[in-house]
């Protein structure tokens, strides 16, 4: 197999939509706090900052191995409900929040927040175990967004003043 054709066997992109019962506003102010996300997303195992616009993350799920990113925030667009990052590590490429009312009007008390990512792994073991274990990746990721979605929905639930 030539080498571009093996890299595309490494490259993915995730598309996940939480509906949460929280006004866009609340939501946005959860998810612009790293640092916070190991408090209520079980995967996100650890988060530290290097500066104001950085930092570095460890991430594991089921699989047995830690993926160890550096995020480097490219966009926080309050008004526009958008945050994304780009990513360099074991993972190289970006990952974006879209937070947007649920339903029509503006002042909706709950929000869809859409997260998009698109990255080229460049762990080793992965990029060995590509071809069988693209099925098993793909599951790994959904089942870390489900929890992630249960972590914050439960949080806003906890505590509804949180901003």
């Amino acid at each position: 197999m030539d080498r571009s054709r093996w890299d595309r066997w490494n490259r993915y992109r995730f598309r996940s939509v939480w509906d949460l019962d929280a006004p866009p506003a609340r939501v946005f102010a959860v998810l612009e706090l790293p640092g916070e996300y190991p408090d209520w997303w079980p995967q996100i195992r650890r988060v530290e900052g290097a500066d104001e616009r950085s930092g570095t993350a460890t991430i594991r799920s089921l699989l047995p191995y830690s993926l160890h990113v550096t995020a480097t925030q490219l966009l926080r667009d309050p008004g526009r409900g958008v945050l994304e990052v780009s990513l360099r590590g074991d993972l190289d490429g970006w990952a974006r929040w879209t937070v947007r009312p649920l339903g029509a009007a503006a002042g909706a008390l709950r929000t869809r927040a859409l997260y998009e990512q698109e990255v080229e792994v460049r762990q080793p073991l992965m990029r060995r175990l590509a071809l069988p274990g693209r099925p098993v990746f793909r599951l790994n990721h959904a089942l870390m967004m489900r929890a992630g979605r249960r972590g914050l929905a439960s949080l806003l639930a906890r505590r509804p003043e949180a901003v």
